[in-house]
């Protein structure tokens, strides 16, 4: 996806397939120019579909039919991650100009955590929910290959990005925005696809540093996202509403509060084989502790970006692939909610996944049907139409 030169506006647009397209393909190279507008935020895709399948599998209630659609959610997830990365490649090796500038534009880079946690997403759903298609031994192959390649392009994403951002990228002041936090969260993905892989390793010290590991992940990207969480509020009461293309990334905040709970409970339930009694318990009362205000915070959170969602679409907000914003981060709450129903009993926390989980269905089906219907008549493929000065801000 095209961007443009790299310019000190009071409001840095992302322009890979963020913003209402052209039709037709604009500059780019000689072989295969339909790739040359592919940017990292269609991993995100990935992403939303495989978080349909693994939060299903993790509701704490049993409705007929459910799993079996949740396989079938997983395979076409791994079909996704198939096609999204030989068109990254393709990218890579037909268009090195633009996938270079992309890593200097301060609202396109961020998107290089999504590489990271669809990695991930696939690999825990293979071992959650494809486990049904190809076995025990094959699921946890896989699982282990992605997590191990997501988490070191998640850690390496979480340090290059913020380095990016203070020595070349230096973004006006007041211009935070929630992409901000895509590489941050990305080692918090590793912290919960890491918990399905404890109980898999020989018992003794290499099960306790990969419990311990995911731990420091946690910590890491909580941290990380406790130090940029206050800029993107405060750009929102200083500068005002996002521009309406980009109002759907306000739900990408919920994305380290859900996936930090559904880490916290499922790290408590791989903590009694890993590590001694007291910290098992300790780990397991963390969970409860942490989980509840922090998945307080998420809805409170969910209330104020639904209503500012509702105003961009009162103001014509239309289709773009920010709306895969709506997936991946309910589905963290999916799964952080169900942890907490399992570790408490409470059927209201039950309920509250089930809720979310229903939303999460609809918002994906919508997300995908919009998004095959740009890719069929190439409108997410060409170069993004120059953004107005007016959609810096609005009303």
């Amino acid at each position: 996806m095209a961007i443009f030169p790299q310019t000190r506006t009071a409001e840095p647009l992302p322009v890979i397939a963020l913003l209402p397209r052209r039709t037709g393909a604009q500059g780019g190279g000689r072989r295969l120019p339909s790739l040359r507008h592919i940017g990292p935020n269609w991993y995100a895709s990935v992403m939303g579909t495989a978080i349909v399948a693994s939060a299903g599998v993790a509701l704490p209630v049993d409705v007929p039919g459910l799993r079996a659609a949740c396989t079938v959610v997983w395979a076409l997830s791994a079909v996704l991650l198939v096609t999204v990365l030989t068109a990254r490649a393709g990218h890579w090796l037909h268009h090195r100009d633009q996938a270079r500038a992309h890593l200097l534009d301060p609202a396109v880079a961020p998107f290089y955590g999504c590489l990271a946690m669809a990695l991930l997403a696939v690999g825990g759903a293979t071992l959650t929910v494809g486990v049904d298609v190809v076995g025990v031994r094959a699921a946890l192959a896989v699982d282990m290959v992605l997590f191990v390649a997501g988490t070191a392009i998640g850690l390496v994403a979480a340090v290059v990005v913020p380095y990016l951002m203070v020595v070349r990228h230096r973004p006006a002041p007041g211009t935070a925005s929630p992409v901000w936090l895509l590489p941050l969260v990305a080692p918090m993905v590793s912290a919960s696809q890491g918990a399905l892989l404890v109980p898999h390793v020989a018992a003794g010290q290499g099960r306790e540093a990969l419990l311990l590991a995911c731990y420091a992940m946690f910590g890491l990207s909580l941290l990380a996202t406790l130090v940029v969480l206050p800029l993107v509020f405060a750009r929102l009461v200083h500068q005002g509403p996002l521009p309406l293309a980009l109002t759907p990334t306000l739900f990408l905040v919920l994305g380290p509060l859900g996936q930090s709970t559904t880490a916290v409970n499922q790290l408590a339930d791989a903590a009694p084989g890993a590590v001694a009694g007291p910290y098992a318990s300790a780990f397991g009362a963390f969970a409860v502790l942490y989980g509840v205000p922090a998945m307080g915070f998420a809805l409170l959170w969910l209330a104020l970006a639904g209503a500012m969602v509702i105003r961009a679409t009162r103001d014509g907000m239309g289709f773009a692939m920010t709306w895969w914003a709506f997936t991946f981060p309910v589905g963290t709450c999916v799964t952080g909610a169900a942890g907490l129903a399992r570790h408490t009993g409470l059927d209201a926390l039950t309920w509250l996944a089930v809720a979310l989980y229903a939303f999460l269905v609809v918002a994906w089906a919508v997300a995908g049907t919009r998004t095959v219907r740009g890719v069929v008549s190439g409108a997410l493929t060409a170069a993004p139409a120059p953004p107005a000065a007016a959609t810096a801000r609005t009303r």
